[in-house]
């Protein structure tokens, strides 16, 4: 091989030796923030059913209706949690490990797989919280995304999920209001359908 064609066939390798030798920076975590989401792991591919404990606010659209959970997809850092009210399949819970803490985004989907406009907000922790508990405070996207739909009282959101071995439980408080649900982790029940916007 001459110089000229080994200069080149080293040039064109260095990419893929870089990339080979390249690895992914260590996803840095807190106990007990993994302990609350490896609680909830454990339940990947069952269903529970719900019932609404709190809900200080008149006319609840949550009211008489079946409200099911289910940990339709987990990996080692997010897990995916359909949250089904009535026939309504537009909401899916999406609790993430980002290396500074967990996050909770709600996605909401119209019938048809689209995006509601009220889609992905949630919030980020913004301490260790406990294994059974973390809190949720509403992020700046969902600040700015509250303001600009006209209901500037969320801003204040903070969202909770508690994880016991007999209940789960999703939680919604800011001033002046608050929403529970809680769901029976010890009857195990089918498993509903695909939620919107999903496989």
């Amino acid at each position: 091989m001459s110089i000229k064609k080994y200069i080149i066939a080293v040039i064109v390798s260095l990419p893929i030796t870089a990339t080979l030798m390249a690895a992914e920076a260590p996803l840095v975590s807190i106990k007990t923030q993994d302990d609350f989401f490896n609680s909830i792991s454990k339940h990947c591919g069952k269903s529970y059913e719900g019932k609404v404990t709190v809900d200080n606010a008149a006319g609840g659209s949550f009211a008489n209706k079946k409200l099911v959970m289910h940990v339709r997809k987990c990996t080692d850092s997010q897990l995916q949690v359909p949250f089904h009210v009535g026939d309504d399949s537009s909401r899916t819970w999406i609790i993430t490990k980002t290396g500074s803490g967990l996050s909770l985004k709600h996605d909401h989907r119209h019938k048809d797989g689209s995006n509601d406009k009220s889609t992905m907000y949630g919030g980020h922790t913004n301490d260790a919280g406990w294994p059974q508990m973390q809190s949720f405070p509403a992020d700046q996207y969902s600040k700015e995304l509250f303001v600009e739909q006209g209901i500037p009282q969320s801003v204040g959101n903070t969202w909770q999920m508690y994880i016991y071995p007999e209940k789960f439980t999703y939680r919604l408080i800011r001033q002046g209001r608050e929403f529970r649900v809680d769901f029976d982790l010890t009857k195990p029940i089918n498993t509903p359908k695909a939620p919107w916007g999903y496989e």
